[in-house]
């Protein structure tokens, strides 16, 4: 493959992405992806042959794999309670860089009802399944048994994925903030009760 259609699919994989988080996924359509990158039209079905559900279900998995990253570093500290703190700031800064617009690519797929691409909620089902599954091992690293590795897993991504939605609709960090205060104080509980 050459250079430049390596370039051109990764511009669109990043653009498509960028669009799941500002607009959602029914947004997210072949010609927004070719305005936001610059990507040749001819380029499209010859990187992704499976038209746009290929390409936004690519650029979810893509997005998974690029927090998954982000969690698996965060974890490799000692502090659990630190890296969950870690994805709360995250957040953060990219709510209040993007003036409140940008959210998970993946929860923007998988709130959508995608009947003529039930792929779509397959792949962001998997990411969820991967970031559970992370989260839980390096909790269950730190002493949690595996049952409530698993549980306070699912709730860290429900409550954080859930505030960002709340931050978006209210314009603030004040939701972000809640969930992260409450976090940090069931986790310390659970770290230290164990």
């Amino acid at each position: 493959m050459s250079p430049r259609r390596s370039d051109s699919r990764e511009r669109m994989l990043r653009g498509a992405s960028e669009l799941l988080r500002e607009y959602g996924a029914g947004a997210t359509s072949i010609d927004r992806v070719l305005a936001r990158t610059g990507a040749p039209r001819g380029s499209v079905y010859h990187h992704f042959p499976g038209g746009r559900a290929q390409l936004v279900e690519e650029a979810v998995t893509r997005a998974g794999d690029h927090m998954l990253r982000r969690i698996d570093l965060a974890m490799a500290a000692e502090d659990p309670l630190a890296a969950v703190d870690s994805f709360f700031a995250l957040w953060r800064e990219r709510l209040a860089e993007s003036d409140y617009r940008v959210g998970c690519p993946v929860v923007a797929v998988a709130a959508e009802t995608n009947d003529e691409a039930p792929q779509l909620a397959r792949s962001a089902a998997a990411v969820f399944a991967r970031w559970r599954e992370a989260l839980a091992a390096h909790f269950h690293r730190h002493g949690l048994p595996r049952p409530r590795s698993t549980r306070l897993a699912a709730f860290v991504i429900a409550a954080l994925e859930g505030a960002v939605i709340m931050c978006r609709a209210e314009r603030t960090t004040a939701p972000l903030d809640a969930a992260a205060a409450e976090l940090r104080e069931l986790l310390t509980h659970a770290f230290h009760d164990q």
